[in-house]
């Protein structure tokens, strides 16, 4: 199949600012971004979920950015997500003689018992168990798996171990140790407390880092509903026990973060690209909203340009099925933030323009060979779970729609959702058709933000389908979405005057 040419939209262009773009966007707030007028450009750029990394800055700090991002949001009236990062257990070394020890390939040095060492050969770490549960024979990763060690030699207070790849470590680094069974706790007391404030401040997406089994998902779940919280539970893939483990957690999570920068480490690196597709894979068999993350366009962290293979990877994660993809240094501490999140986004709209083309051009192709019948997500896997609360019937209501959608080549496909669920469920079969979720519950049109190809729009207290109808075109009309004669297809479920029942229904503008 021939891939058509690429229509590109020049970068700061009023055409791309009022081009529909599909996949989100989640950016790290740092002191990089972090004051209001950072933040109101950032969403200017195309941010559509923040995250709030809770392994850095006090809970002070996280509150008042996140009161700038909620006063942003009703200034541009676009619902914005929160994400609140916890930070997990994250080993990391003491403080080291002169704040950094160059190891030495093939020499030897050791990890002690404590908080401190004057000694550059004598390393201590935030996590006192390490001399118990580390063997010989273990591999340790220092400064983001840029130096190796091997454990040779077990002591009572100490353990040995010799440099196989050499490099400078600072203090504070982190240590990871891949393969090696750990008995820490999923949750720190520090994770606790800022998963209260979580609670408390409203956030819409809390993730757990460090995700080792399904039942540390459950356990944050159960900790935010008992509390009355709606946010949903990411759970961060970045340990070797949750690839062991990966089906069971990604249903147990309500969306799941693919974190690069410490799952790299954890596993052997030149696996990482298919170990990606795979936790994609499962996520669109689950219908659970994924998120690829870490160095995705490090280089702008500096540079104004990023570099091609930077450029590739963002493509490739959208085409493999990703919902989001997500800056962390690059908007948290880099010089560019505003112009890192408009290359993403340019880059994301020139891929989804050629994927959507490719595949309609394929489709012709196969209705000219006598194929009919065919779904605008066929080319997507089925799922093999309904995410929880959906129907079955409102899957094959959505599932029919596309197709109805497609056939009559609609403006909009418009999804009232109370909860979200159905706007999932629309979103995982990606659709060609842009999606409007429709919701009068301000947490579901905040999280309907991290869902590919779903635009929130707040919908009026108890309408009736009329009166969402009348409020789509109204809307539609003012944001040059929509002109007179479109056919929109609306479909309603449960809360929105239907009865309980699920409905789609063809209107023409």
């Amino acid at each position: 199949m021939e891939v058509p040419s690429p229509r590109l939209v020049p970068a700061g262009s009023a055409a791309l600012a009022a081009a529909i773009v599909r996949t989100k966007i989640v950016a790290t707030i740092g002191p990089a971004s972090r004051e209001e007028p950072a933040i109101r450009g950032l969403v200017d750029g195309g941010v559509d979920v923040f995250r709030l990394n809770m392994a850095h800055g006090s809970i002070d700090e996280h509150q008042e950015t996140l009161d700038r991002i909620r006063r942003v949001s009703d200034e541009v009236g676009r619902p914005i997500g929160v994400l609140v990062d916890l930070a997990g257990p994250k080993i990391r070394l003491g403080a080291l003689p002169g704040g950094a020890v160059d190891c030495v390939e093939g020499s030897e040095l050791s990890f002690i018992r404590g908080t401190e060492s004057d000694q550059p050969d004598q390393f201590v770490t935030s996590y006192p168990p390490l001399v118990d549960e580390l063997a010989v024979g273990d591999s340790v990763m220092l400064a983001d798996g840029t130096i190796s060690l091997t454990v040779t030699e077990k002591k009572a207070d100490a353990v040995r171990c010799r440099v196989i790849q050499g490099g400078v470590v600072r203090s504070r680094q982190g240590v990871n140790l891949p393969g090696v069974k750990l008995s820490v706790a999923a949750m720190s007391a520090a994770d606790w407390q800022h998963a209260e404030w979580a609670v408390a401040s409203g956030a819409d997406f809390v993730s757990l880092s460090f995700v080792r089994s399904p039942v540390e998902v459950t356990l944050l779940k159960e900790l935010l509903r008992t509390r009355g919280s709606a946010a949903r539970v990411v759970a961060k893939i970045e340990k070797r026990e949750a690839i062991e483990n990966l089906e069971q957690i990604i249903e147990a999570a309500d969306a799941v973060m693919v974190a690069r920068g410490d799952l790299g480490v954890e596993i052997d690196v030149a696996s990482m690209p298919m170990v990606q597709k795979r936790i994609i894979r499962v996520c669109q068999q689950f219908q659970k909203p994924v998120i690829v993350a870490t160095q995705m366009l490090d280089s702008m962290q500096h540079s104004r340009r990023p570099t091609r293979a930077e450029t590739t990877d963002v493509a490739n994660a959208i085409l493999d099925g990703a919902d989001a993809c997500m800056l962390s240094g690059e908007t948290a501490i880099g010089e560019h933030p505003r112009q890192v999140v408009e290359m993403m986004r340019r880059i994301a709209l020139a891929t989804e323009q050629q994927y959507l083309e490719s595949r309609k051009q394929y489709l012709d192709e196969l209705l000219g060979k006598g194929r009919s019948g065919l779904s605008s997500g066929e080319f997507l896997p089925q799922p093999e779970r309904l995410v929880d609360g959906l129907h079955p019937i409102t899957q094959a209501v959505v599932d029919g729609a596309s197709r109805i959608a497609a056939e009559l080549d609609a403006r909009l496909f418009v999804v009232a959702s109370k909860s979200g669920v159905t706007a999932i469920s629309r979103s995982k079969r990606r659709g060609a058709v842009p999606t409007v979720g429709l919701s009068d519950d301000v947490h579901t049109l905040r999280q309907m933000s991290l869902y590919w190809g779903v635009t929130p729009l707040a919908a009026p207290a108890g309408a009736d389908v009329n009166q969402l109808l009348a409020h789509v075109c109204d809307w539609g009309l003012k944001q040059g979405r929509l002109e007179r004669g479109n056919r929109i297809l609306l479909v309603a479920g449960i809360g929105f005057g239907t009865g309980g029942h699920n409905m789609a229904m063809v209107h023409e503008v």
